[in-house]
């Protein structure tokens, strides 16, 4: 499992993006996108859930982030991502659903990412085979400075905690309890063996 001060691994995801050259119906093109595209050099949000269209992810998880983007922003945090193991027909066609408007959508379509930061659970007691436990990643240039990881991780879980990883509770330890403050636009954040200097941390 994923611990603070771990860089998370180099991963590319299959991405499906709009094409203007393209007519028709369905104007997308494939398009890989890896971790270093999406988090080197910015201070994000990464949360990640069971699946798409689920109860608690639609009702409360995604919106509550999308919801609070702006708050994420003047907190420091430069963009906002939500991972499922779906593939990127379904977490486009999600996002249209739920009307995301700030929130960027990542298909771990194979769980390539899920699984080698130790997040993937068995879900076949509910039908949905290897999907990626409940939690958020809190990363600065692409190493885990906080995670929110909600209790219970097991496969076949009976239940979907939720409390950890919800918005309001990720956002009150930027805003609250992190030792890192946002400078402007640059932030900076030193790890070594996985412990926090807050010594060389940027100035408030």
């Amino acid at each position: 499992m994923i611990e603070v001060g771990t860089k998370v691994p180099d991963i590319t995801f299959k991405t499906r993006v709009r094409d203007e050259s393209i007519e028709g119906d369905n104007p997308f093109t494939w398009q890989d996108v890896t971790t270093a595209d999406l988090f080197s050099e910015k201070r994000v949000v990464l949360f990640a859930l069971p699946g798409a269209f689920t109860p608690t992810c639609s009702t409360f998880q995604l919106p509550g982030f999308d919801d609070l983007y702006s708050d994420f922003q003047n907190a420091g945090v430069d963009e906002i991502y939500c991972l499922s193991v779906n593939d990127s027909f379904v977490m486009n066609k999600w996002a249209d659903w739920a009307k995301v408007r700030n929130v960027k959508m990542i298909p771990d379509g194979s769980g390539l990412f899920t699984s080698a930061i130790g997040m993937m659970v068995d879900k076949d007691n509910l039908g949905f085979g290897f999907r990626s436990w409940r939690y958020a990643l809190l990363l600065n240039d692409g190493i885990v400075e906080q995670a929110f990881i909600e209790p219970g991780f097991t496969d076949n879980a009976e239940d979907d905690p939720y409390g950890e990883s919800d918005p309001a509770a990720v956002l009150n330890y930027i805003t609250g309890e992190s030792p890192v403050k946002p400078k402007g636009k640059q932030l900076t954040l030193d790890l070594e063996d996985g412990i926090m200097n807050k010594d060389k941390l940027g100035a408030n």
